[in-house]
């Protein structure tokens, strides 16, 4: 089967075409040939931590790849078969270990195997969802549509140096199922805090009571651990029937007194059915899914609309979106045409 062809430099241009793009290959058992990858970021080519996407996929799938390896613009990935897997993994870098997740979870949800990784690497860095993000507000989502995983954070790894360490294991999945979500209606917050030779107490309190003002009954945890280097980051989060909202925040060691108030007002503005970020990483499970989906988001960001084409792309998925009062509602038939 000759591979179709993807521009990288497609939307947001940079990591995140390149991820969904290798879980629907692996998914659809369709080759891929992508190019101009990360075009539009100041080093282009593949990064350390988009290698090791690239070779960990291509480990669990058997897969046949050409142009894997650091700044390479240019790649071709065919996958194999896939059977239980166990492995062991090093990024090497402070690279995102959560981003390389939204790409390996999805790919192996559908597969009918299981799949153990112990993964070292970066777990609460710049430019990327923390690890209690992907433990707890993502895996909320995903087991709606019937993705069900375990993530045991280890060790935490902050940038620069890293070396944190995550186990992760995805079980078969049985059943993709659509999903709505419209509305946040609970008023109950998580405050989910993880620091390493800093103290964040006093920043924590200032989240809870800016958070009780709103009118929100606080429950949260806040844990010192040990890591390569200091670092903080905080979770703030909720669910209930018609929403799963998230926000995170890292410490910045410049500003600490500034540490929690982004994350602390993006919650509080996040009435809707999901949180921005969630709203990209839905969509591949739910473009697979032969039902009709909806749920809104307050912004449309350039990750919703790179993973929107791609996924039409590669399933035939149809998408809408349109403008709502304080936001968007999105709405995919999923298509199974792509399976």
């Amino acid at each position: 089967m000759d591979p179709l062809k993807i521009d990288g430099s497609h939307g947001e241009g940079g990591g995140q075409i390149l991820r969904t793009a290798l879980a629907l290959s692996c998914i659809t058992k369709r080759p891929i040939q992508i190019e101009n990858i990360r075009h539009n970021r100041k080093v282009p080519g593949l990064r350390p931590s988009h290698l090791s996407t690239i070779k960990l996929l291509g480990k669990i799938y058997n897969a046949q790849m050409d142009g894997a390896s650091v700044g390479s613009t240019s790649i071709r990935f065919a996958p194999g078969e896939i059977q239980d897997t166990k492995l062991v993994e090093n990024v090497g870098t402070a690279g995102s270990i959560s981003l390389i997740l939204q790409a390996i979870i999805p790919a192996v949800f559908l597969a009918g195997k299981k799949l153990d990784l112990h993964i070292t690497g970066g777990t609460d860095v710049p430019w990327s969802p923390t690890s209690n993000y992907t433990k707890h507000v993502l895996s909320d989502a995903y087991s709606r549509i019937g993705i069900n995983y375990a993530v045991n954070i280890k060790k935490r790894g902050y940038y620069p140096k890293g070396g944190g360490q995550v186990e992760l294991a995805i079980q078969p999945c049985q059943k993709i199922t659509s999903i709505t979500l419209s509305k946040r209606t609970t008023k109950n917050a998580k405050i989910l805090c993880s620091h390493s030779d800093v103290d964040v107490s006093s920043n924590v309190d200032s989240m809870e009571k800016t958070l009780q003002q709103k009118g929100f009954s606080v429950e949260s945890h806040i844990t010192p651990e040990i890591a390569l280097n200091s670092g903080a980051s905080v979770l703030i989060w909720s669910s209930d029937s018609g929403s799963v909202t998230g926000s995170d925040e890292l410490l910045d060691p410049k500003n600490k007194s500034e540490f929690g108030k982004i994350a602390t007002n993006s919650f509080i503005g996040c009435d809707l059915g999901v949180d921005a970020n969630l709203s990209d990483m839905i969509i591949l499970p739910l473009a697979i899914t032969k039902e009709l989906s909806i749920f809104t988001v307050k912004e449309i960001t350039k990750h919703l609309e790179t993973n929107l084409y791609i996924t039409s792309k590669i399933t035939g998925c149809k998408y809408g979106v349109g403008k709502i009062d304080g936001g968007y509602e999105i709405r995919i038939q999923g298509s199974e045409a792509g399976i």
